[in-house]
């Protein structure tokens, strides 16, 4: 499955309706960004079960400075409408495996009691 262009009109819907979604925020002048594309389009066509999806932040500032995006390239991974992960920089072939094998390993009834801990904690 090829990547699918995220904007601030579709962003909530992609979220809301997929399982695995994972966001690389990403800007037509920055290298390391246009490095990393094949990388993001390979593992895309090997996960067809995980929505793969770009942010140009040039063009989606608003949705950027939503998400507090300081470099670029920042990957984010939302799992089950959760974000399990975010993290600015590139990703070799292996790494970015690894991260998609850690997030659909993840327990995600231990991830939001640990959310609802850590809320609650923050209340008090």
């Amino acid at each position: 499955m090829a990547t699918v262009e995220l904007t601030a009109d579709n962003f909530k819907d992609a979220v809301a309706g997929n399982d695995m979604l994972i966001v690389d925020f990403w800007a037509p002048w920055c290298a390391p960004c246009r490095s990393f594309a094949p990388t993001f389009e390979a593992a895309s066509e090997q996960h067809a079960d995980i929505v793969f999806a770009k942010v140009n932040t040039e063009v989606e500032q608003e949705l950027a400075g939503a998400f507090n995006i300081r470099s670029i390239p920042t990957l984010m991974v939302f799992r089950e409408q959760v974000i399990v992960y975010a993290d600015a920089g590139a990703l070799p072939p292996a790494g970015l495996q690894q991260l998609v094998d850690g997030v659909r390993s993840l327990d995600m009834d231990k991830v939001r009691a640990e959310i609802a801990a850590q809320e609650n904690q923050e209340q008090h």
